[in-house]
């Protein structure tokens, strides 16, 4: 302790249950002569039956206790911060023990004031920090969430039923964190990082702070590498890049989770690291979810963040940050990592509700002022690093829930100005048939074409400008049943490649695969086949081609390359599977 050290108190008061002898005081005194020089505080003694063994000194917001109560705290805390996860234990705790000595040292120690609706108001921690984690009695912990003049805020990650007012708050000097590592890989745990699939401990190579800054623009590059989803309708219309954030928005029940779900499982294999943040949902809909990933092998390189609608809404608020810390760790490393946040409409639910207990002042639709803060902080994060810092990546597909289709809501809008695209998912179109259920007029991607590889560029073509084509004079023929043959074979043509966009869940498409289907389809080679007979036609053509060209099929997903010969051997074979599938049809 420094020896200019100023008190904040004229009086050091000291309790015990006995008076000090004339020595005692005599050290006590030549103590506060030597800690506080430039202004030694009066020694005034209270007794205080609280105390049965040894005594505490208390000057302004410096805490001295020597209790016994107190040094036994002190030893419990600090065997419970030995990594329980290592498995010579025993011998630790042994040497712990032995060479433990009290501390000497001042401890600020708060107050409990008022506890409930895990909320704790502490009094007497002048120096804790905002974000730093704090430790009640009974070892639940908390995190400073708001800071006022005499006192702060405390959320509670814990049963609070044990804390009572009046009860004692200890600093640990550390920001709210959660541990990383790859034995996370194929786990299921909850915001703190605590495993809940019923497996054994996780041994975490590091701890990583859940609030961290983000990337700095010289620390990124480019964001021109295809992350696919294997969804027809998003690869080759709106393509996700690694280190983008593509918000997927729309009603409850479009489709949404599936959407990431397929995206999960068409990185199997390709060295990416996925992680799904589950925030507000029930236990039971993340089981399940779990145990479909597991069942197709995608939990080998999956990782299930989980702060249930059961949970306290302090855990649903950390929940996506410590997911995003989990995923910094492999970004860090070099490689690539895919995050999604399902979802964040609840997320923000949770922090207005943590907001309205800690006071705040609500605005629009009740959220406090800094809720777009509090999603851009956190999809700011992921990033395509630079060369220089290993080159990971990070993408996001956050999840938000509209009520009937309104994207002008304040949370909407708020996710859509942060992210650089969106997918739409339309009611209307999910209950039609069409899923995923992806509005082409009203999802974009702002990477673009950017993030597709030169096959898939050249095989999408004028897609978009076709089925704009298509949805315009759907419209304006819907009335009218005289129809010219060239009007006819637009609007068939559009059906086919609506029912193409059509793809059943669980069952993500190779890259060779798309650019087949779209070179067929924008070539007009399947316009003979009728619209509701052409998702059978269309896979028992993939299967035909890998018989008749495997080498082709090899090639595009190996080089990402289109060239003129491939694309029209494409057409050709296309053309020879299509004559044949109609003779088998009449």
């Amino acid at each position: 302790m420094s020896n200019m050290k100023k008190p904040e108190s004229a009086t050091a008061f000291l309790y015990s249950l006995e008076a000090p002898t004339e020595k005692q005081r005599k050290g006590f005194e030549d103590f506060l002569a030597r800690t506080y020089p430039d202004d030694t505080p009066a020694l005034v003694w209270k007794k205080t039956a609280e105390l049965k063994g040894g005594f505490r000194l208390e000057v302004g917001s410096d805490v001295y206790d020597w209790s016994l109560q107190s040094r036994m705290e002190q030893l419990r805390r600090k065997i419970v911060a030995l990594d329980a996860r290592q498995e010579n234990l025993l011998p630790l705790m042994r040497q712990t023990v032995t060479d433990w000595t009290p501390s000497t040292k001042p401890e600020e120690i708060g107050t409990v004031l008022t506890v409930g609706d895990d909320i704790a108001t502490i009094s007497g921690l002048q120096d804790a920090v905002y974000g730093e984690v704090l430790e009640f009695t009974n070892g639940i912990r908390g995190m400073v969430q708001e800071l006022r003049p005499d006192e702060l805020c405390c959320v509670l990650f814990g049963d609070s039923s044990g804390i009572e007012a009046g009860d004692p708050v200890h600093r640990t000097g550390k920001v709210a964190g959660m541990p990383v590592g790859e034995a996370f890989l194929g786990r299921v745990v909850d915001a703190l990082g605590n495993p809940i699939d019923g497996g054994e401990e996780i041994q975490a190579d590091a701890y990583y702070p859940i609030e961290r800054p983000a990337p700095g623009i010289i620390h990124r590059q480019p964001v021109n590498q295809p992350m696919e989803t294997g969804l027809l309708a998003v690869d080759a219309l709106f393509p996700i890049g690694r280190g983008q954030r593509e918000l997927i928005i729309g009603d409850r029940q479009t489709g949404k989770t599936a959407v990431a779900l397929d995206t999960i499982l068409n990185q199997k294999g390709k060295n990416v690291v996925c992680i799904y943040v589950a925030i507000g949902q029930k236990a039971s809909s993340v089981a399940l979810l779990t145990e479909n990933l597991r069942r197709r092998g995608a939990m080998d390189y999956c990782i299930v963040v989980n702060a249930s609608a059961s949970d306290s809404a302090s855990l649903q608020y950390i929940a996506p940050y410590a997911g995003c810390s989990l995923g910094e760790y492999f970004m860090h490393q070099g490689r690539d990592v895919l995050i999604v946040y399902d979802d964040l409409s609840k997320h923000a639910i949770a922090y207005r509700a943590l907001s309205l207990l800690l006071e705040r002042s609500p605005g629009r639709e009740a959220y406090p002022g800094d809720v777009f803060y509090l999603h851009s902080r956190l999809l700011e994060r992921s990033a395509h690093l630079s060369d220089d810092l290993g080159g990971g990546s990070m993408t996001a597909l956050p999840i938000i829930e509209t009520q009937a289709g309104d994207v002008s809501a304040y949370i909407p809008t708020n996710v859509i100005s942060i992210t650089d695209g969106q997918l739409f998912l339309e009611s209307n179109l999910f209950f039609a048939g069409q899923r995923p259920a992806v509005n082409v007029g009203l999802s974009v991607s702002r990477v673009g074409g950017d993030a597709q590889t030169k096959a898939m560029k050249k095989a999408a073509g004028a897609m978009r400008l076709d089925l704009a084509q298509y949805r315009e004079m759907e419209v304006f023929t819907q009335f009218s049943s005289d129809l010219d043959e060239t009007t006819k074979r637009q609007l068939t043509y559009g059906q086919g490649l609506m029912r193409l966009l059509r793809q059943k869940q669980y069952h993500p498409l190779t890259q060779h695969e798309q650019v087949i289907t779209l070179v067929a389809a924008l070539n007009h080679v399947l316009e003979g086949i009728p619209a509701e007979k052409i998702s059978d036609a269309q896979h028992e053509m993939l299967a035909w081609f890998e018989q008749q060209d495997a080498a082709l099929c090899q090639r595009i997903d190996s080089t990402g390359l289109l060239p003129d010969d491939d694309r029209q051997q494409i057409i050709d074979l296309a053309r020879v599977f299509v004559a044949d599938y109609q003779k088998k049809g009449q």
